[in-house]
């Protein structure tokens, strides 16, 4: 994607996982009116008010008066009160923000653009009952909403979009969490405890693999577990 942070400063300082990510960047000095044609030629414009809030405000707003690309606000989050809609916002990111939020906020808002272009292009997964609506950041189950923070929605997104198979725990941390993520194999035990209490009666869908790891939907009938070693080193 084609990004223009408006910033003071190096895009890295406000936002330092973004030198991370294979995106090109441009900057512009954010108390700097933006002449209209640069205001549709990017796919997102980042709008960095970590250090300045009110200026950030103001820059948003004067933005929202002229067609513009989808904006994401860079904010600390004490700052998080009072944003409000006049402010044209699609999301905030929090500087502290790790490389896997980032991109997944950021395809989040192509989807939203894509689907928009596309004549409402889809961009749910289902499988057991469980239905997960990516661009809204929804998950269901038999309709009812779960309730899920921002990491056990994205590995509950994994597992529905991969019924049947089984993978390990360090390949739920590679992607799900990121090959930079530096925690345990742990840390997916845990987030799939959580995800089961939420799924109540039907925790059952998360199963686990002996020796293994964990799978989605395999049913009390399947058979021998398929396992997937593709994204094995």
């Amino acid at each position: 994607m084609q990004l223009l942070c408006l910033t003071d400063r190096a895009p890295a300082d406000a936002l330092p996982s973004i030198d991370l990510l294979a995106h090109e960047i441009r900057v512009s000095p954010l108390g700097v009116r933006l002449p209209p044609a640069m205001r549709t030629q990017y796919d997102c414009i980042l709008v960095d008010g970590s250090h300045n809030v009110r200026l950030a405000r103001e820059v948003c707003q004067d933005l929202t008066q002229s067609e513009c690309a989808p904006r994401i606000a860079v904010l600390p989050e004490s700052a998080l009160g009072v944003v409000q809609a006049d402010w044209g916002l699609s999301d905030v990111l929090l500087p502290g923000a790790g490389p896997a939020e980032i991109e997944f906020r950021l395809r989040l808002l192509r989807g939203a653009a894509d689907g928009s272009a596309g004549g409402g292009a889809t961009t749910e997964v289902n499988s057991a009952g469980v239905v997960i609506d990516e661009a809204n950041f929804t998950a269901r189950l038999h309709g009812r909403p779960l309730g899920l923070t921002y990491k056990e929605f994205e590995l509950l997104y994994f597992l529905v979009g991969h019924p049947g198979r089984v993978f390990t725990r360090e390949q739920l941390l590679s992607e799900v969490w990121g090959t930079d993520y530096f925690g345990g194999t742990r840390t997916v035990d845990v987030h799939v405890r959580r995800l089961r209490a939420k799924l109540g009666e039907h925790d059952g869908l998360i199963s686990t693999v002996r020796g293994v790891g964990y799978g989605f939907a395999r049913g009390r009938d399947a058979g021998p577990c398929e396992f997937d070693a593709s994204t094995l080193s």
